[in-house]
């Protein structure tokens, strides 16, 4: 796909400031990370709105290397997307809710590109949910070994995160990972999906295994890297 017009990818804080003070209509602006994952779905959204909505201003924002803005915005984690009208934030949608952020930006743009009346509605409690399960799975299975923590492997973000963490290192096992501070609906979603209510939770191939005690219990027991895939050991 082409890139809009309208959409830019922010290079100077004096951009964004100037389509703030000189557009009378709506600015949606997308904060993203190259570290988290989900960025890549929303921006792909945020991609096919902008090329829809051309009359509207479209900006993605790293949200590390432009920290004054994202302070400015109160940017605790991304993805997020704001929606902005002069210095007035309309509307901010944490995380990869893809509903929502199609929803707000109809509303509040469709108006402005001569589409009115086409605004998008929310999905129903039930496709939502089974979209946001169908998400669920995929994470689970983006590697044979996945372990949901507070944090990155690099800098874990709460003791038993970091406790796990040390464990897989520990056993040479190859994993990934997913922060759950970047995305309230993974975290509060897969609490229900794993019926397991606390984090951090460990995967492999596809099963839950447990948190902290468990997998602690498996090593001393040494049942933990006999379920490891022969692959998601370090050689």
């Amino acid at each position: 796909m082409s890139v809009a017009n309208n959409l830019i990818q922010l290079t100077d804080e004096s951009t964004l400031r100037k389509a703030l003070e000189s557009k009378s209509q709506e600015v949606v602006i997308f904060f993203w990370a190259e570290w988290a994952e989900q960025c890549k779905q929303v921006e792909s959204v945020i991609d096919e709105l902008a090329a829809k909505y051309t009359k509207t201003q479209f900006f993605k924002i790293e949200a590390e290397t432009f920290s004054e803005i994202s302070e400015a915005y109160e940017i605790s984690a991304v993805p997020t997307t704001i929606i902005a009208k002069k210095a007035k934030v309309l509307k901010k949608i944490d995380g990869a809710n893809i509903p929502e952020i199609v929803k707000e930006v109809a509303d509040s743009c469709a108006a402005a590109n001569g589409i009115a009346g086409q605004t998008a509605s929310a999905a129903s409690p039930v496709e939502f949910k089974q979209d946001l399960n169908t998400r669920l799975k995929e994470l689970i299975e983006r590697a044979p070994v996945m372990v949901f923590i507070k944090g990155t492997a690099a800098q874990p973000r709460c003791g038993f995160s970091k406790k796990i963490v040390n464990m897989l290192n520990g056993q040479n096992i190859k994993y990934g990972y997913f922060d759950i501070l970047t995305d309230e609906q993974v975290r509060q979603g897969l609490k229900e999906y794993s019926n397991w209510p606390t984090f951090p939770q460990l995967y492999i191939s596809g099963e839950l295994v447990g948190g902290v005690d468990i997998v602690s219990e498996m090593i001393e027991s040494d049942e933990l890297l006999d379920m490891i895939p022969e692959d998601s050991l370090a050689k």
